[in-house]
């Protein structure tokens, strides 16, 4: 089965440290968690304290309760969302979850499930599980880069000042694992 961690480290990889882009629907943004979406989180009001201390943002991945609630975070509200621990490659399910946290538990878990051709309902379930579980690992990961891509060539179409993003978010859903 896959590995929480293991798909954590990846994801923290491609997310970044402390970001207040200002052309970023998401705002402020710390690992991937966007201020403007995630309102309640924890690691917000460690970090509105570190930001008053000498050496701000390098103290934020100093701070050890910080780094615990970002891990929290993406267990919670994505890993154990998709049903990581159940998903059987590694490569799929960091996939996966590494879009949910970029685009969205809906949007990851819908074209999740039109890849393999499961109800597109956005909730991978039991269902969802066993037909991600069956599918060839090396079509899913190619089916589902080229859906991610096409998802962000529509966000690009809907938002023109997202086009400064497009490269990077293409870079990462090539660069699977």
């Amino acid at each position: 089965m896959a590995n929480y961690e293991q798909a954590l480290q990846w994801v923290l990889s491609h997310e970044g440290g402390y970001v207040n882009d200002p052309d970023d629907p998401g705002g402020e943004t710390y690992k991937g968690v966007a201020r403007k979406m995630n309102s309640k989180w924890d690691g917000w009001l460690h970090i509105d304290m570190l930001k008053r201390q000498s050496g701000f943002p390098a103290n934020l991945d100093k701070d050890s309760e910080l780094q615990e609630a970002v891990r929290s975070f993406y267990e919670v509200n994505y890993w154990d969302r998709i049903k990581g621990d159940e998903l059987a490659n590694q490569e799929v399910a960091t996939s996966i979850f590494d879009f949910a946290v970029n685009a969205g538990v809906s949007t990851s878990s819908s074209l999740a499930q039109l890849v393999v051709g499961a109800e597109k309902d956005g909730v991978i379930g039991n269902q969802s599980v066993q037909m991600i579980n069956s599918f060839d690992p090396d079509h899913f990961i190619a089916s589902f880069t080229v859906a991610k891509i096409a998802r962000y060539v529509s966000i690009i179409k809907r938002n023109p000042t997202s086009k400064k993003y497009f490269y990077g978010w293409v870079c990462r859903a090539l660069n699977e694992n």
